[in-house]
């Protein structure tokens, strides 16, 4: 089947399928919040938009990169997040990568966004709807980030029905410059587990959607089974 792997400069049109892939760590951590409860996940272009968002409508909870920051409720790591209860509540979700690549592309008639802890779920989301050649935007690094790039390969394989091994693949994203920046805490709201929790393949048993509602992005978790 023949798949694209872009990088978000990259994109041109828009695609007719795309799997955006942020592995460490916006889709490993937005896959955590839907397992704790939270209902759907709004992505923002801004930081400021985020906050706005959150303002707008009381109970709505605000998440971004990096360090904690006055009006926002949670950061972009798997570790910090594992133990918190959102249920029932909405998360306003904004990284430099993940969203960015997810935003891009949210006029085509698919979207999902996907890591190695939804990989298994993602790809039998897209066998099930013979959904045809994805394009697979590869957000880290300008589409360069090892992490991100096998993982969407990986999926790409699963979703032609090959048995696939997956260690190979999770070893190259634990090879990364992103885990290594992780492991080595060079980037700030991060927990010491965050890079084994984002190779914890096909930990959840659903893919994430994203659609258009209203004049908003939105994420929803759909289970595969």
């Amino acid at each position: 089947m023949d798949h694209h792997f872009v990088g978000i400069p990259e994109l041109t049109g828009v695609p007719r399928v795309a799997v955006v892939i942020d592995v460490m760590r916006a889709f490993t951590v937005a896959a955590w919040a839907f397992s704790r409860g939270v209902e759907k996940i709004v992505l923002a272009a801004t930081e400021s938009e985020a906050l706005a968002l959150k303002e707008s409508h009381p109970g709505w909870l605000a998440l971004k990169d990096g360090a904690p920051a006055a009006g926002f409720d949670a950061v972009n790591s798997p570790g910090l997040l594992r133990s918190r209860d959102f249920a029932g509540r909405t998360l306003v979700q904004k990284t430099t990568a993940g969203t960015v690549g997810a935003l891009a592309v949210a006029d085509a008639p698919l979207v999902l966004c996907a890591s190695f802890v939804v990989a298994g779920a993602t790809a039998r989301f897209l066998q099930d709807r013979d959904s045809g050649p994805v394009t697979f935007v590869v957000t880290g690094e300008g589409g360069r980030a090892d992490e991100d790039l096998a993982c969407a390969e990986y999926i790409g394989r699963c979703m032609a029905g090959e048995e696939v091994e997956a260690g190979p693949y999770l070893q190259r994203a634990r090879d990364s410059r992103a885990a290594a920046d992780l492991a080595g805490g060079r980037r700030s709201g991060n927990h010491p587990d965050d890079v084994d929790l984002c190779l914890d393949i096909d930990r959840f048993p659903f893919a994430m959607v994203a659609r258009q509602e209203e004049s908003l992005t939105v994420l929803r978790p759909v289970e595969v089974p």
